[in-house]
């Protein structure tokens, strides 16, 4: 096996190997400047609200996603402001559910910065799912997920989910 080793200006090195197989294996690295992502640096959440929340009848109430699955770069707020804030600026890809006890009409927002980018509606209150994707600066820009519920009620505890990663950086 062959590798090359690119040494760092102040420390470590980087060494990329070929595979011990015979042929010929080509890699192409874009034009292009800024941080190469790869799946290790890559932001990347999956969350869900546990507990007992209600809302107001026809007023969006920010859902409190409050228990994570995973967070891969402690981007998601799960216990003061339930929010993403990616620390990489790029494209990504969100998914919003929301579930109720009792609803005839369920709206499921995704809010960045305060202001509501998408949504999706049902005729049920089992909700809809969501996706969306966003560009983020990864400093300032956050995203929320909100619901809209014409009928008073709460949110199902383990049913509404907010997931979000990179796609493309910027």
């Amino acid at each position: 096996m062959s590798s090359i080793i690119l040494n760092g200006d102040t420390s470590g090195s980087i060494t990329v190997s070929a595979p011990s197989v015979a042929g010929t294996n080509t890699v192409t690295l874009p034009q292009a400047s800024g941080q190469l992502m790869v799946s290790g640096n890559m932001p990347a959440f999956s969350a869900y609200f546990s507990g007992s929340q209600s809302y107001t009848t026809n007023t969006y109430t920010k859902v409190q996603i409050n228990t994570k699955n995973f967070d891969t770069a402690n981007c998601f707020d799960s216990t003061t402001n339930y929010r993403f804030t990616p620390n990489v600026a790029g494209y990504y890809n969100l998914m919003g559910l929301i579930s109720t006890d009792n609803g005839t009409y369920i709206e499921t927002d995704i809010y960045k910065n305060g202001s509501k980018i998408a949504l999706s509606q049902s005729a049920n209150r089992y909700g809809v799912t969501l996706n969306q994707l966003v560009y983020m600066n990864g400093t300032t820009d956050y995203v929320e997920l909100y619901a809209f519920v014409t009928t008073a009620g709460s949110f199902q505890s383990g049913l509404c989910y907010f997931q979000g990663n990179l796609v493309r950086s910027a």
